[in-house]
């Protein structure tokens, strides 16, 4: 029993703290329903007192406004007007009446599809949008009816807020109160921007398919329903693919609001989007049409931002007007054809210019040039091509990171050696050769593609990308082949020419990348305006742009750098080149050589202006040769154009910055070494290092080494002598020169050795001799240490002369030797007393002295002369 009672009183206690928890919950519950009913109560009383302010503010409904556009006005650089956009004197206008069921079926189906329906708010998609605009951000979806977008042309701005969003209610509400369905609906599809400069759907009608609205087929009227969302974006001229498929999905929303079968769908969906746009497309003034290039660019900017032409904006641009009258000319058939040789070059070759300010990459001109059939009229390849860089690429992929990341100086060695990368990708140079170790400059004005990429694995690609990235070129791949620019079915490195053109133009500000930017202003109808200019963002050391620059001046000022010929007397120009090449498959299928390219590339600056070059084939159909890649991407386009621009144009040399040392180095040393004092001049070249990572040590390569010492001769037998010399402790690997000189002749190299004696054989007796020992090492030498020495003649025996007696004979008396003289015993001339005494052969002649030999006797030897 106690057991129990312990038991029910458990329970009778639990069930209390149950009930008291319970109690707690709903006690909580009704303050959070109270708190939330009276937050809601006086957010209700509050906005509904906003809502009432907001719409004292809004403007009078004026019928003439609702049906007639405001024109836009574009100005240039220095505020001049260049043109108007949405004038009325250029729109077709259309009746409601006029409009065919189609049409009206497509617009509403993809517009608003309760239309007909709602008293200018649509309460369900309202619902939707908030729920959007809750989880993702105010503003993040809309939710406009076709009267509120009537109306939206009231506003000064197109901004987001909640007070336009609520004048903008007010006034829909207002508007479907004094006028019709059919009258909203009219005021709607005559004011619609329905891409470029084109207004109301009438005109859109006549300009893409060349008909009148009533002969629209089901799937134009579809295109055109489809365009105002993003009219620049889904120009079946420029972006078929991109129309085509907002044209389906037109289609789609037809069907499925049953205003279509689905046959009928399929069947207006299998029809390509540009099999019945107008061949020939209408075309404005010559003088409007001067500048189609930039002001399609402006619009399409404006666009993007967010605001609407049909607003009456006042738009200041970056126009330089001279400047892109002089692009258009350039690119035109006539000028090209002064610097082409092949006619069906420069009728069919296409072309992409961006033309920036160098110190805030405001864009100055466009310029785009296609001769081929098959592209789009409107498509800007300055501006919307997608393209290889080729060798352009490798100061942004490579060198510049290596500068960034590892302290490289322009100096910095590479050796450029036959390489092999993944995939059994062989790599080579445009010459098919390599040069060993080069360095770091050498690599670029010669555009070598082995050093390239082996900087880009030495950086690495992670920094590589981040380095890319920061200048506004979006890398996704890890190819190594796109540090050479890519390479057709391994790598997607794709860009543009005002891509490029800013990406480079960061180079010439001191490592400042300015985003390229067309509108710099605009100026609502209410006298408030919006800037545009992008903020600078600091993309580089200043070391890093700065060594860069100084490298690129080497492409364009060395004789054998690849962008020679784009040199302009007296401008401080840098730059550098690219080319594509063709795969295996091309050059097989279409027969081009392979020194043949689909296109080039020529992309450089001056401190003022930064000009971006690309001419040739984005299918690859077509090509150049080494010779047409100067003249004209090089020298036709990018020498006339910057030459153009920069003429009479004050225009400084790049500053170098603190943070970069210039020092001189001798050339060879690897890590660089400064020169000694024995280093020839030419062996001396100045580079540009990191301040902190210049050479401190010097090279000693040509210092002179101590001469040998005690020099000294030791006779040995049989004309043979040896010489010996001392020398100090060396480090390096020393030999010795041994040279001689005969008689006063010239010194010739005798003998060559590692030791420090030599044996010297066959001397000549009686001969003087000059010798010198030099110590010599790699390309060092010492001053020579000299010794004489004479060789002693040999001693002979005396050669007795007959003569000699002869002499002392006559000299002695002791003779008569006149031949044929009488001897009678008188005195007389010649006599002698040894006649008186009598000589027993004298008289009878019998005894006579035996003659000499004529020859001693000969007065011209020995000088002997007859007494």
């Amino acid at each position: 029993m106690a057991g129990d009672y312990k038991t029910r009183e458990e329970r009778r206690k639990i069930q209390q703290s149950s009930k008291k928890k319970t109690k707690n919950k709903r006690s909580i519950f009704k303050k959070i329903f109270l708190f939330a009913f009276l937050f809601g109560l006086v957010g209700l009383l509050t906005g509904g007192g906003l809502f009432a302010y907001y719409v004292s503010k809004a403007p009078s409904l004026d019928e003439a406004i609702l049906k007639d556009t405001i024109s836009s006005e574009i100005y240039d650089m220095n505020g001049e007007l260049v043109t108007k956009i949405g004038s009325s004197e250029n729109r077709k206008y259309v009746e409601f009446d006029e409009i065919p069921d189609t049409v009206v079926d497509a617009i509403i189906a993809t517009e608003d599809s309760r239309f007909f329906e709602h008293f200018g708010i649509d309460p369900i998609r309202l619902g939707g949008a908030v729920i959007a605009n809750v989880t993702r951000g105010f503003g993040s979806e809309g939710a406009s009816t076709i009267t509120q977008q009537v109306v939206k042309n009231y506003f000064f701005s197109s901004d987001k807020t909640l007070e336009r969003k609520a004048q903008e209610a007010w006034l829909a509400l207002q508007l479907e109160q004094e006028y019709t369905k059919e009258q909203i609906f009219e005021m709607y599809v005559n004011k619609i921007l329905m891409g470029g400069r084109i207004y109301g759907i009438a005109t859109a009608s006549e300009y893409y398919y060349g008909k009148e609205l009533s002969e629209l087929e089901l799937h134009e009227a579809a295109q055109l329903a489809g365009m105002p969302q993003s009219p620049n974006n889904y120009n079946p001229f420029v972006y078929p693919e991109e129309a085509q498929e907002r044209r389906d999905i037109v289609l789609q929303l037809m069907n499925q609001h049953g205003k279509i079968s689905e046959e009928e769908m399929n069947k207006a969906m299998e029809i390509d989007v540009k099999e019945t746009l107008v061949q020939e497309e209408e075309r404005l003034t010559a003088e409007e049409e001067n500048f189609d290039n930039f002001i399609f660019m402006v619009i399409e900017d404006v666009e993007k931002q967010g605001y609407d032409l049909s607003d009456g904006l006042k738009i200041y641009t970056t126009l330089d007007t001279d400047a892109q009258t002089y692009v258009n000319k350039v690119l035109t058939n006539e000028e090209m054809a002064t610097y082409v040789d092949r006619e069906e070059l420069y009728t069919t070759v296409q072309s992409g210019v961006s033309l920036l300010d160098t110190q805030t990459g405001a864009i100055r001109a466009v310029g785009s040039r296609s001769g081929q059939e098959d592209v789009e009229w409107g498509y800007n390849f300055a501006t919307q091509a997608s393209l290889q860089p080729g060798s352009a690429i490798k100061p942004l992929l490579d060198y510049a990171p290596a500068i960034e990341f590892l302290n490289w100086s322009t100096y910095h060695i590479i050796d450029d050696a036959p390489y092999e990368g993944p995939n059994d990708w062989t790599p080579y140079n445009w010459d098919n050769k390599f040069k060993g170790p080069i360095t770091t400059r050498e690599a670029i004005w010669d555009s070598r593609n082995i050093p390239a990429i082996k900087a880009y694995k030495e950086v690495g690609a992670d920094n590589a990308k981040e380095f890319i990235n920061r200048l506004g070129i979006d890398m996704r791949e890890y190819f190594e082949s796109a540090a050479i620019g890519g390479v057709e079915g391994t790598s997607e490195m794709k860009t543009s020419p005002l891509q490029m053109a800013g990406a480079y133009a960061a180079f010439g500000s001191g490592g400042i990348y300015n985003k390229p930017h067309s509108i710099t202003r605009i100026e609502f109808r209410d006298g408030s305006e919006v800037d545009l200019k992008p903020e600078p963002v600091i993309a580089m050391k200043d070391y890093t742009a700065y060594m860069i620059t100084d490298m690129l001046k080497s492409v364009v000022e060395h004789p054998g750098g690849s962008g020679n010929s784009t040199r302009i007397s007296g401008l401080p120009l840098v730059g550098k080149s690219g080319t594509t090449n063709f795969d295996e498959d091309q050059l097989d299928k279409f027969g081009f050589s392979s020194k043949d390219a689909p296109d080039s590339w020529f992309v450089g600056y001056t401190s003022n202006y930064t000009l971006s070059v690309w001419v040739g084939y984005d299918d690859k159909t077509g090509y150049l040769t080494p010779e047409e890649r100067r003249e004209i991407t090089q020298k036709g386009i990018f020498k006339n154009i910057m030459s153009h621009v920069s003429e009479g144009v004050e225009t400084a040399d790049f500053k170098k910055p603190a943070s970069v040392v210039e020092s001189p180095v001798e050339i060879g040393t690897n890590p660089a070494k400064l020169p000694s004092d024995h280093t020839p001049s030419d062996k001396i070249t100045y580079e540009l290092f990191v301040k902190g990572t210049q050479p401190t040590s010097t090279s000693s390569l040509y210092d002179k080494l101590d001469a040998p010492e005690n020099l000294e001769i030791k006779e040995k037998k049989d004309n043979t002598i040896e010489l010996k010399w001392k020398y100090g402790k060396s480090k390096k690997d020393i030999e010795f020169i041994i040279l001689s000189s005969m008689d006063g002749g010239p010194l010739t190299e005798i003998a060559k050795t590692t030791k420090k004696s030599v044996t010297i054989d066959n001397l000549q007796p009686g001969s003087q001799y000059q010798f010198q020992v030099l110590a010599v090492s790699d390309l060092q030498e010492s001053e020579p240490a000299s010794i004489s020495y004479e060789l002693p003649g040999v001693e002979e025996e005396p050669i007795e002369d007959p003569l000699d007696d002869l002499l002392d004979d006559l000299l002695d008396g002791d003779t008569d030797t006149d031949e044929g003289t009488e001897n009678d015993g008188t005195e007389g001339e010649g006599g002698s007393p040894d006649d008186e005494t009598g000589n027993p052969d004298s008289e009878t002649g019998d005894t006579t002295e035996e003659p000499l030999d004529d020859n001693l006797l000969d007065p011209n030897d020995g000088n002997i002369t007859s007494p």
